[in-house]
């Protein structure tokens, strides 16, 4: 028969032996194979629960309470060995990962802005501060208003000069829908809603995309931009014209530039002429970038032919002036890029300069 004082002394061996052993460990590992020697189903803890039936009611209870009772000593103390090791395994970790703050900070690379649409505002801020409105359009264009309106109707011979992307080669329309050859589409627009609104006065900047039939190379493209002016008001001579040209190129170029004049041909203007600006690089002295002339075109312009205020279905003494500024253009001899296609790669290497 089993003695109570017996198991008594037991329990209490069971508790300094777990104590000191649960005081000793010092991975997790070997706490769990010690919490399943104490209180596992074949612990010596657990055969004492079984054996407690074996003895007299009076002592069952009382053996069957020392023995719960040290079972949740045993796991008290168990949880705290857990949190005071998991606590110095996370310490360990954290100090492994340690960041020197003294260290210099990594160079993470952000966004560039393209040099082309950094051009695009400084053009456009130049003409809104001169009191232009700025509008952008439509890309896809009829032959009504993208050549007829514009003193190019179907026979004229510049028409070939522009090779167009009809939307529908085949189709056998007068009046053939296209994506825009220039921004002048917006003028002849315009211009009809004046005839509708009877304004007087009208200074406009439009501008975005236009496209041709361009091999792609370092100076050309089936796709770019384009930004188209035009002035209608009374009195407006080819010298206010001279004016905003010499103005708008020594705000993009540095007021140092100087400009020049050629005379040329629009079919929309008349007279017309070619805008020359001083090659910056060699400051007229003659260079590779300016084919040794020490000048470079960078736009045309000239007065509003009578044509196209007639197509409009205004008065053909209407004055006014007009110009096409090519953007590409611009940012190419701004910023000394040699191929139009740079900036439509997204290479970040070239958009780091700018």
């Amino acid at each position: 028969m089993l003695e109570v004082s017996d198991l008594r002394k037991k329990l209490d061996i069971i508790r300094q032996q777990a104590f000191i052993n649960i005081e000793k460990i010092n991975d997790l590992y070997e706490l769990q194979v010690t919490k399943t020697q104490y209180l596992g189903k074949n612990s010596a803890i657990n055969d004492i629960l079984k054996s407690v039936t074996q003895l007299p009611h009076q002592y069952r209870i009382e053996i069957g309470q020392l023995t719960n009772k040290l079972k949740k000593e045993i796991s008290d103390k168990i949880t705290i060995k857990f949190n005071e090791l998991e606590k110095k395994l996370i310490d360990e970790k954290l100090k492994d990962s340690e960041i020197d703050l003294t260290l210099p900070g990594l160079d993470f690379s952000i966004g560039h802005r393209n040099p082309l649409l950094k051009t695009v505002d400084d053009i456009a801020n130049i003409f809104k501060n001169l009191g232009y409105q700025i509008v952008s359009g439509n890309e896809v264009e009829n032959e009504e208003y993208n050549f007829n309106r514009l003193n190019l109707p179907a026979n004229h011979p510049a028409r070939a000069m522009q090779d167009t992307f009809y939307l529908d080669n085949n189709s056998k329309e007068v009046n053939r829908w296209l994506l825009r050859t220039h921004a002048t589409n917006i003028t002849a627009r315009i211009l009809s809603k004046q005839n509708k609104n009877k304004q007087k006065v009208e200074a406009v900047i439009s501008l975005g995309n236009v496209y041709r039939k361009d091999n792609d190379d370092a100076t050309h493209s089936h796709q770019f931009m384009q930004v188209d002016g035009f002035v209608v008001a009374p009195n407006i001579t080819f010298a206010n014209l001279k004016w905003t040209l010499n103005h708008f190129c020594q705000q993009m170029f540095g007021l140092e530039t100087k400009t020049r004049l050629r005379p040329s041909y629009f079919p929309f203007t008349e007279p017309s002429v070619e805008v020359d600006v001083n090659c910056p690089m060699c400051k007229l002295q003659g260079c590779s970038l300016c084919k040794h002339t020490g000048w470079i075109e960078v736009l045309g312009a000239g007065m509003i032919h009578p044509n196209v205020f007639t197509a409009a279905g205004l008065d053909e003494a209407t004055a006014g002036f007009a110009f096409g500024v090519g953007i590409e253009r611009i940012a190419m001899i701004k910023y000394g890029i040699d191929d139009i296609r740079l900036f439509y790669n997204n290479d970040l290497r070239f958009l780091k300069q700018f």
